[in-house]
């Protein structure tokens, strides 16, 4: 009880010790006297147990009620009903019982809040799971269907493994170097010189396919023999003993090869629809001269595929004429030959989607037996996942060697190209791989 309460209680015992003292007992004695029952004192003495009830109930802060008073000669009751405040120990009590109440109801929603929202969560969680798991498993399958599709192919092709290059790497430098060899074998194998020899340089740097035409008739050194052409070294060593004379003589990594023979070259052409060139009359009537020799390889008629002998300007090509065509040496000399080899390619290659979409099987069957290639199984695969990127990558084309840096000579009676090899090697640093 505050000190409030307690002044407040002091106060209200007072007053009613005076309004006893003024109003009951001067009545009092005298109704009693009247009656001849209780005298004076006795009567003064028959107030005190209320006075102390008073002090006693306005003492404590219990909740009591005073119902009792009499005047002197009537029955009339004086009630009076005093309210007072509770304990604070009480009263803290309950308060702390609330809250404690209160803070356990709080803490059970709080917890069924917490729960939801995991269980929310592990919901979410798991629904990601679930797709990420499906995209996965889909990503398995179609890895193993083209992988699949990828050996079923691969294995139409001859696979050549070579010693020596097999345990190095096919990319250099961000630079992906496979060598294109046409054979100029005039039977189904891989004897004789390489025709052509184009390498084709992947950069996914600077997102370009350079096409280098590497000319035959250019005089170099032979690793294991005496300076000759470049084409003599893979009538000496094969594919390996070529990549290893261009790497010897011009500085360049080239690990991997594809040799094409004249059945693939004239396959491929007819695989992808046949091509459209620009032809010079001349140039027609060195088309029909090189077509006597493939007819009579195949054995074909002799005029089998001629042109008109008057046409000229833009002709439609099938593979035996596109083949023809490629291997003209005497117009523009060895530079117009390759430069008519590359123009060929160039011209497949854009056709190659539209070719594999509408005819991919015929384009295979017809093409891969031709080919043979040191490149594994893996190494294919990763080409042909880059298939889309590569086709829209920039073709360029380049001969080395380049302008002014080789003269015509004639040595041990043979008309080679003596060149500056250091300056064909700067030019190739820079146009390749993009080092000054």
């Amino acid at each position: 009880m505050n000190k409030n309460s307690i002044n407040e209680n002091q106060a209200i015992q007072e007053g009613l010790e005076r309004f006893l003292e003024l109003e009951l007992l001067p009545q009092e004695p005298e109704a009693l006297r009247h009656t001849g029952v209780v005298e004076q004192g006795a009567a003064e003495r028959s107030v005190q147990p209320l006075k102390r009830e008073l002090k006693t109930e306005f003492a404590t802060p219990a909740r009591t009620q005073v119902r009792e008073g009499h005047r002197s000669g009537s029955s009339e009751v004086i009630s009076a009903e005093v309210t007072s405040q509770k304990k604070p120990g009480r009263d803290f009590e309950k308060s702390q019982k609330s809250r404690t109440a209160a803070n356990k109801r709080n803490d059970k929603k709080k917890d069924k809040n917490k729960s939801k929202s995991k269980k929310k969560d592990k919901k979410k969680t798991s629904k990601w799971k679930k797709f990420l798991i499906a995209l996965l498993v889909l990503a398995v399958i179609v890895f193993g269907v083209w992988y699949s599709l990828i050996g079923k192919v691969y294995k139409q092709m001859k696979y050549e493994k070579v010693q020596g290059l097999a345990s190095e790497p096919m990319k250099q430098d961000g630079v992906t170097n496979v060598l294109l060899i046409g054979n100029d074998s005039r039977e189904k194998g891989n004897d004789g010189r390489s025709d052509a020899m184009i390498l084709l340089s992947i950069s996914k740097e600077t997102k370009t396919i350079h096409m280098t035409s590497l000319l035959r008739d250019m005089y170099v050194d032979i690793p294991g023999h005496d300076g000759n052409r470049l084409n003599a070294a893979y009538a000496y060593g094969g594919p390996a003993l070529l990549c290893e004379t261009i790497e010897q003589n011009f500085g360049i990594e080239v690990n991997r090869y594809v040799l094409v023979n004249f059945q693939a070259f004239a396959a491929l052409v007819d695989a992808v629809g046949g091509i459209d060139m620009e032809v010079t009359n001349e140039e027609v009537q060195w088309i029909n001269a090189y077509l006597n020799e493939y007819n009579l390889l195949e054995g074909r008629e002799m005029t089998t595929d001629y042109l008109d002998t008057s046409l000229s300007g833009e002709i439609h090509l099938n593979g035996p004429q596109a083949l023809a065509y490629s291997r003209n040496r005497y117009i523009g000399t060895d530079f117009g030959r390759t430069e008519r080899q590359r123009k060929v390619l160039s011209a497949v290659i854009k056709k190659l989607p539209v070719a594999f979409a509408t005819g991919g099987d015929e384009l295979l069957n017809e093409l891969l037996p031709n080919l043979t290639t040191n490149l594994t199984q893996m190494e294919v695969f990763g080409l042909s996942g880059d298939a889309g990127k590569l086709l829209t990558y920039e073709i360029i084309q380049t001969v080395i060697p380049a302008d002014g840096t080789y003269s015509n000579a004639s040595i041990r009676g043979m008309s080679v190209l003596e060149v500056d090899f250091e300056a064909n090697k700067k030019i190739i640093q820079k146009e390749i791989y993009g080092k000054e």
